[in-house]
């Protein structure tokens, strides 16, 4: 089976672990993985609980664990080694204690910095040896834009030198910030749209011009990397404004998915000026689970909340839906070693087989430990399932 990647964020070779991995939910690197677990799941390695509320992903980086949470609305960053042992933990400042309350963005590590993302708008870059603030900007204030109704919830886009977020401001409605000083490369007007809760994806591939692709409330777009000019826009409107699916680019097409509106793919044409729609579904809507396109097919869930709680299959060339399925409840989905991870709202972890016949679920557990909703995405890191489920942080041997 062939997966096809072309998608990069800041780096070529992973030795490091981002949010969904480099985006795509696709571990390649993740070999030798167990083909089945036991009936109660595979080996705890240890949990560790104090991470405060929240559901950011874990990111990795020097073998060492990054992940925030928040306690009496203050946010803090936990530093655990591979064996869950705390190395260090800072509080870095305010987070989101309205609904929902806690910290949303995946934090992102390079080049010897840590950028958090808050959902209160503060973009903060930490030393990584000494955790001292380096720099930090409100986009809110600086860029003149407003937060949104749930809070920013956008994990950072470094490429080069280059930092990329998306304020939602009516001048500066993207923009691109020196990644060691903070201070303003370019901005984008975009569509005068908000912000849309949407993780931007970095295009670098042959005969496309490279891009950050985004979307705001109502616009998908495609931003050129060196200048900061729209190259294109595509009106894609969700009833509410909500985007948080991260971009999916592969083989000169993107998908973009969003909650009670569903899925587009788009094809690049022109070297990457234009796209055209090449179909549209509306039952592939993940509200944050996500997909991962494996070879011919993508894989992906409905909106749970929407009364869509269903798995399905369809062929990415032509969008029909090779089958739905509600063994588990609908959630979140990446990919690693031939194997589905389908880690589910009401917290069932299932190992599935990646076929277009069914959703051929392998083996399952249910993940108890912890509190909150079971919206982070799983993480795997040399043969440990990460798994976040509020304060709590597992380990699994697999």
């Amino acid at each position: 089976m062939t997966i096809l990647l072309f998608t990069l964020t800041a780096t070529s070779l992973y030795a490091q672990v981002e949010w969904r991995y480099n985006r795509t939910g696709i571990y390649a690197n993740e070999t030798g993985l167990l083909k089945s677990w036991p009936a109660d799941g595979p080996a705890l390695r240890w949990h560790y609980e104090g991470l405060g509320e929240g559901h950011t992903s874990v990111s990795i980086a020097s073998d060492k664990l990054y992940v925030t949470g928040m306690k009496n609305e203050k946010g803090y960053l936990t530093i655990l080694d591979l064996n869950g042992k705390l190395l260090n933990k800072i509080m870095y400042g305010d987070e989101w204690a309205k609904n929902y309350p806690g910290a949303r963005a995946t934090p992102i590590i390079s080049d010897g910095k840590i950028y958090l993302m808050t959902g209160i708008g503060e973009l903060i870059c930490l030393d990584e040896k000494t955790l001292e603030v380096t720099w930090k900007r409100n986009v809110f204030e600086d860029f003149d834009a407003r937060n949104l109704r749930w809070g920013f919830y956008e994990a950072p886009l470094v490429v080069g030198e280059k930092i990329i977020i998306t304020p939602g401001g009516k001048e500066a409605n993207i923009v691109a910030l020196n990644k060691k000083t903070g201070n303003l490369i370019w901005s984008c007007k975009g569509e005068n749209d908000m912000a849309a809760y949407c993780t931007p994806i970095f295009i670098n591939a042959q005969g496309i011009a490279p891009q950050v692709v985004t979307m705001t409330a109502e616009h998908i777009l495609g931003i050129d990397i060196e200048t900061g000019q729209m190259r294109w826009s595509y009106y894609f409107k969700e009833r509410n404004s909500v985007h948080p699916n991260t971009p999916f680019y592969i083989d000169n097409t993107l998908l973009i998915q969003a909650p009670e509106k569903g899925a587009v793919l788009l094809k690049f044409n022109n070297g990457g000026n234009v796209v055209e729609k090449i179909w549209e579904e509306a039952k592939l809507d993940p509200i944050t689970g996500h997909a991962v396109i494996i070879g011919d097919y993508i894989y992906t869930s409905g909106y749970l909340r929407g009364a869509n709680n269903f798995w399905y299959c369809a062929n990415r060339h032509t969008g029909e839906i090779m089958y739905k399925d509600n063994a588990i409840s609908a959630g979140a989905v990446i990919y690693a070693d031939g194997k589905l991870y389908c880690y589910s709202e009401k917290g069932e972890m299932a190992l599935v087989n990646p076929t277009p016949e069914k959703f051929d679920v392998v083996s399952k557990f249910l993940v108890t430990t912890g509190t909150g909703q079971h919206w982070t995405h799983p993480v795997i890191y040399k043969g440990v399932l990460y798994i976040r489920y509020g304060d709590a942080l597992m380990a699994y041997s697999i």
